[in-house]
């Protein structure tokens, strides 16, 4: 009895969680270069249970020997096994800002083995002074004239270096050449490339970061690997909220649904306890 219990309770918490996970995405679909969350849930291995039956032969160690007889195999509930993001590239739209960059997925190279596509992402410099990167070309420039993000990391050049212009009369070319007002290339926006983006850890406001803290390579020069820039525009997110909104219904009603089970084993238990064991 007590086992049901305990397999409603993982199906309860593996629900809420993909319920929050759910309506994080639903938050930030208008969020500029935000990659929604996938779950997967599966259940605990199945765990084999036997009847053990003592007998009276002695061991050579004074304890008895035990016989096995096979019962059946126990399920132990499930669990929300792993949250991966979602690469595929959100929609283009227009800023008309001049320090807005859209970045567009041209090629990129597919693992044979996973079916996964590499990606590419803006690079920043974080607070530790390694990189972070994103999709979100939702720029601007601080008070020093550097070019930064949202939270205020800088974005970095082709060679890792901070990108600083004198004004935002700034144009980038689709290949990623900074040109200034006297139309004089001035660098070269930085774009890192991840072979397994899988393996990529997704922080707050859309960031990754690498988990062994390795900076990715640069994207140029790769082999199999092309990729436009367009300025005034950013990638949005590629959140589908309807698909979200259905998902996040489901979620609720199995919630729902692994609720009313407890609710009738908790009626058993009290049907066992207050009548059935009553002693007269």
């Amino acid at each position: 009895m007590f086992k049901g219990f305990y397999t409603v309770a993982t199906g309860m918490v593996a629900q809420q969680r993909k319920t929050e996970i759910l309506t994080n995405n639903m938050a930030n679909a208008n969020t500029p270069g935000f990659k929604s969350d996938q779950t997967t849930i599966r259940s605990f291995p199945d765990m084999l249970m036997s009847a053990v039956n003592s007998t009276t032969i002695p061991t050579e160690k004074g304890f008895a020997l035990k016989k096995l007889n096979p019962v059946g195999a126990l399920n132990a509930g499930v669990y929300l096994q792993e949250t991966m993001p979602n690469q595929a590239q959100g929609q283009i739209y227009s800023t008309g800002l001049t320090t807005d960059v859209a970045l567009i997925n041209s090629s990129l190279p597919i693992d044979e083995a996973s079916g996964n596509s590499a990606q590419i992402f803006f690079r920043l410099e974080n607070e530790n002074g390694v990189e972070s990167y994103t999709r979100n070309g939702n720029f601007t420039m601080d008070g020093q004239g550097n070019l930064v993000n949202p939270q205020g990391l800088f974005v970095l050049d082709s060679n890792g270096e901070r990108l600083q212009f004198s004004n935002d009369n700034i144009r980038i070319s689709a290949d990623g050449a900074i040109f200034d007002e006297n139309d004089v290339q001035v660098g070269t926006l930085g774009v890192a490339f991840s072979e397994n983006p899988d393996v990529l850890m997704k922080q707050e406001n859309g960031l990754f970061t690498t988990l062994d803290g390795v900076d990715l390579p640069s994207a140029y020069g790769q082999a199999n690997v092309q990729f436009s820039m367009q300025q005034q525009y950013l990638e949005g997110s590629n959140v589908d909220a309807s698909k979200a909104m259905t998902d996040l219904l489901t979620a609720y009603r199995a919630f729902e649904a692994n609720q009313k089970v407890l609710q009738a084993y908790d009626k058993s238990m009290e049907k066992a306890v207050n009548e059935i064991g009553r002693v007269n």
